[in-house]
């Protein structure tokens, strides 16, 4: 095997070994960063939750609190999703999507929007905040498990080079002795 080959594996096995280190500590530090910025938030889980009265810290709990949020939010609204609720209350307090039935301010003379709609601009805001956390945590993990395999790999690919590099070009192997071997007491 020629030199530039050999030198090849050892650099293509230290590169694997640095790209698995450097994943393996980006995925560390993007799960540290995503379970310290849900612990500062001070979340709780509610009684009716699967994590009742425990600090959402971890992508996990977070993807859970937004689950409870949803179903709370489902309650609130009659189980209507903003884009069936009415966008207008009209002068009974009833929802309507007709503007000219709506009530209107009387400041501003304009509809009276139906307030039910904010509950879902809210609750739609902080679970794609909660569900994105679980996502970065997810993909953190998954950093680190790449990071370990192509440090893993690079460590196996070195160990095979170095074997092939120890190897003077010469000398037998140790198969081709022990045929050598077998020959010579059958001769």
């Amino acid at each position: 095997m020629s030199k530039f080959f050999k030198y090849a594996g050892i650099l293509a096995s230290i590169a694997l070994i640095a790209f698995g280190i450097g994943s393996v500590i980006t995925g560390v530090n993007g799960r540290d960063r995503v379970q310290s910025d849900l612990a500062n938030e001070q979340i709780v889980g509610t009684p009716d939750s699967t994590i009742p009265n425990q600090l959402v810290d971890t992508g996990s709990e977070a993807q859970a609190f937004a689950k409870v949020m949803r179903k709370h939010t489902m309650e609130a609204t009659g189980g209507l999703t903003y884009a069936q609720m009415p966008r207008y209350l009209d002068a009974n307090g009833k929802g309507t999507n007709n503007e000219k039935a709506a009530a209107t301010d009387p400041k501003s003379g304009a509809p009276v929007a139906n307030p039910a709609r904010n509950i879902w601009v809210t609750e739609t805001a902080l679970t794609t905040a909660l569900n994105t956390a679980y996502f970065a945590e997810s993909v953190a993990t998954f950093a680190i498990v790449m990071g370990v395999a192509l440090l893993l790999s690079g460590i196996g690919f070195l160990i095979l080079t170095l074997r092939v590099l120890r190897e003077p070009a010469g000398e037998a192997k140790p198969a081709e002795q022990a045929a050598s071997r077998q020959q010579a007491v059958t001769a």
